[in-house]
């Protein structure tokens, strides 16, 4: 076999070989992306103008997260915030469509205290989805409602919808994502 031969089959291989590593580190990249957004990793893609372009926004997503001071309760705020739910829910009885009102206010309020910006409900949605894309799809139904009642066009089985909407975010980001703080007792 010649010289020639056998660089231009060694230089094939590598060529094949640096071909599937960076096959293989797409995929790696793609299946953490999965992983961390959830439904929202789907969403994402059907929204952009492709896979690629949807990725880079979810790594910009991951970045910015990354860069916010997000921090588990006290258990002190933590009481004080359950304490409040309870006084919503019980609010929704008389008043449904305020109830909803101070559900949307409460869980504004608890993302701004464990360090999540909230200017506006698009980016919340975003800093949100890098660790809680799972809970979303509840958060944009129930500020939807939240939407409608501001213009008293929601019926009172969407405003109690919209509460189990709102509690289900409520519940994750007040035990950090699922992941509940020791209790001091």
């Amino acid at each position: 076999m010649s010289t020639g031969t056998l660089l231009a089959i060694i230089i094939a291989i590598v060529v094949v070989l640096a071909l599937a590593a960076v096959a293989v580190s797409l995929m790696r990249r793609r299946r953490h992306l999965r992983d961390r957004f959830g439904p929202e990793y789907e969403r994402t893609v059907e929204e952009s103008d492709g896979r690629r372009t949807a990725e880079r926004e979810l790594r910009e997503r991951e970045k910015r997260h990354d860069a916010l001071d997000i921090k588990p309760l006290p258990p002190v705020s933590r009481d004080r915030y359950t304490r409040e739910w309870s006084s919503v829910q019980e609010e929704f009885v008389d008043r449904p469509q305020d109830a909803v009102h101070d559900a949307d206010r409460l869980v504004t309020s608890l993302m701004h205290d464990r360090g999540y910006p909230t200017e506006g409900f698009d980016q919340q949605m975003k800093d949100l989805s890098v660790e809680h894309g799972r809970t979303l799809e509840h958060y944009r139904a129930a500020h939807e409602v939240e939407s409608l009642s501001d213009r008293s066009r929601a019926t009172t089985e969407q405003l109690r919808g919209a509460m189990v909407h709102y509690r289900a975010l409520f519940d994750e980001l007040l035990t950090d994502g699922g992941r509940a703080q020791p209790s001091r007792s």
